[in-house]
């Protein structure tokens, strides 16, 4: 097969998406061939980049088949053949049903992860769709699942789309193995049992995986039993429980097995890989990233990318655990960092790209001010099991000294081309701050430095809400915080002459709101004179508090009744009302 000169220098340095490049490549077999919902852009924001990466660093050859075409012949699924190991497959960044429908179940009109925001380029429930496929057409080759929609549909769950509790995804997809959280540990490991000539079977001992059992138990040390499907399926309050039960010890440091009882199967989920060290994450984004799209999009637009493509990732994990948010659950509670070190080489490698012109759009995580935050005392924290670290009020054993992310600002504006570092990413000013004041002289000077060098003077913030009850009911501050926050806020830009915007950003519909909660934040006087840009009808995701909260009727942490707004159009009156339009 010709292949142009044009061709291969363009090639050079992405994974390899098509038969042509492989043979470029002159590979009589590929180890591993993964399959994405979104279009492949090697960038360490994206996660088959960094699995395909990371396998590729280990010595495998991986391939990428990038948004599959699943309503034909199905050659996208046969062009590359069988892999020796296994097939990987993930929805790509997002949940395919929130990037395809709004919070009103409507269509959406564009994809931000395909090229020029083409919709249709990825089937609904896109991990079942191509992992049914795959098993299909290659029956005895292991077919591993994860990525967040995976992930995060690894028990039993409610579907907000189907309005209905569906059970595990291991059952329709008919995958051998799902990963959940960060798949980079894991993927190693299954990679070389696989490689060692080992079974499907051997998979089962790898940790941050679940998979489908005859038996609920096979000799773990600690094991925690669910109430089964079917029992859920009869009982609401029963569902809640089994919610509580796997929070618990997702929120744990050493958290037990999980067997779920299902349709005449067992559920099993493996617990996580040990939480490592800061800085062991390193090698997941020192990898050799081409840190643009492959070269079959050229000329086209791609709008996630096009957003991150000067971002920097400073951290995993949460322990905000906000009632409504998948983070905890998926990157997991407690906050993993990249080494200084490392974060200041991707700066430096992104100052030197030709197309940079001197502003890094995020540096930031999750939540942004959460860098190198941890228990003061790593022994309590490894007995301790509350679902917040800052919730109802902040952990006496947390360190939130803002000082680390103070010296990496710091030593990031130094660097050479870079002209401004700013902030994208949400922060939890509850670490900083209460109603009553700062918590410490670095949170006073990391907010100074926040609202004046990195923001573009727009400092996005996310009260939520107004009203206490709904705060509570989303595991959010009291609003008394923010208000703090704003007269600060105002202080800092008058002492420095800026004309700065605060922009705070709501939920309505959240289980808990009513019409009354609405017309209480839209008519809050401490938002006079506030440029009101963003509300976001609630959407429930599967494996969230407030996700079970809205298809239970049960506040989880009470069992009290609470209110739910399921009328679409109620919940569209409930939105329209933060713009004083109902």
């Amino acid at each position: 097969m010709s292949i142009e000169k044009g061709e291969i220098l363009k090639y050079r340095g992405f994974l390899p998406i098509s038969k042509k490049e492989i043979d470029l490549l002159g590979w009589d077999y590929i180890d591993v061939i993964l399959f994405t919902g979104d279009a492949y852009i090697d960038h360490p924001s994206f996660g088959t980049a960094v699995i395909g990466r990371y396998l590729q660093s280990l010595g495998y050859r991986v391939a990428i088949v990038p948004q599959p075409n699943w309503r034909d012949d199905l050659r996208d699924f046969k062009k590359l053949g069988a892999p020796r190991l296994f097939f990987g497959v993930s929805s790509g960044a997002m949940d395919s049903m929130i990037n395809h429908y709004t919070a009103a179940k409507r269509l959406r009109s564009n994809d931000a992860y395909t090229p020029d925001g083409r919709a249709g380029q990825r089937p609904d429930y896109a991990v079942t769709v191509y992992s049914k496929i795959l098993k299909d057409l290659y029956p005895t080759v292991p077919v591993i699942i994860g990525g967040v929609e995976a992930s995060l549909r690894r028990v039993a769950h409610y579907d907000y789309w189907q309005d209905s509790l569906k059970p595990s995804i291991l059952f329709e997809s008919k995958a051998d193995l799902l990963i959940y959280g960060m798949g980079e540990r894991p993927i190693k490991e299954i990679a070389s049992i696989l490689n060692e000539g080992g079974s499907i079977v051997e998979l089962h001992a790898v940790p941050q995986t679940a998979w489908l059992s005859n038996s609920p138990y096979q000799g773990e040390e600690r094991a925690v039993k669910l109430i089964s499907y079917e029992k859920v399926l009869k009982s609401r309050e029963a569902f809640v429980r089994n919610f509580n039960l796997i929070e618990k010890e997702s929120n744990a440091w050493f958290p037990a097995h999980i067997s779920e009882p299902c349709m005449g199967k067992y559920v099993r989920v493996n617990p996580p890989f040990e939480i490592e060290r800061d800085g062991a994450i390193d090698q997941f984004y020192d990898m050799p990233y081409k840190r643009e799209p492959h070269y079959r999009y050229s000329g086209k637009h791609i709008a996630a990318f096009e957003m991150i493509k000067f971002s920097v990732t400073t951290h995993r994990g949460c322990f905000g655990s906000c009632s409504f948010c998948t983070i905890s659950a998926h990157q997991g509670k407690f906050v993993q960092s990249r080494s200084e070190a490392s974060i200041l080489k991707e700066l430096s490698t992104i100052a030197a790209n030709k197309s940079f012109k001197g502003v890094v759009s995020d540096l930031g995580g999750p939540t942004a001010n959460m860098y190198q935050m941890k228990g003061k005392d790593i022994d309590l924290c490894k007995k301790c099991k509350r679902e917040s670290c800052l919730y109802p009020s902040i952990c006496k054993n947390l360190n939130n000294s803002h000082k680390p992310l103070l010296d990496l600002y710091k030593k990031a504006s130094k660097i050479k081309n870079i002209k401004k570092n700013f902030v994208s990413s949400g922060i939890r000013y509850d670490l900083f701050l209460d109603k009553r004041g700062y918590l410490d002289n670095n949170g006073r000077e990391y907010l100074k430095e926040l609202i004046l060098n990195h923001t573009s003077g727009r400092l996005k913030v996310a009260p939520e809400h107004t009203e206490e009850s709904v705060l509570k009911a989303m595991g959010k501050p009291s609003f008394s915080s923010f208000t703090f926050l704003k007269k600060e806020f105002d202080k800092i830009c008058n002492k420095e002459n800026k004309k700065f915007q605060l922009i705070p950003y709501f939920i309505s519909s959240h289980p808990g709101c009513t019409m009354e909660h609405m017309k209480a934040l839209a008519s809050n006087i401490t938002l006079k004179g506030v440029h009101l840009e963003q509300v976001q009808d609630f959407t429930p995701t599967p494996m969230t508090r407030s996700s079970a909260a809205f298809y239970s009727g049960i506040d989880p942490i009470t069992f009290n009744k609470i209110f739910v707004e399921r009328d679409l159009n109620k919940k569209k009156k409930q939105k329209s009302l933060f713009f004083n339009k109902f």
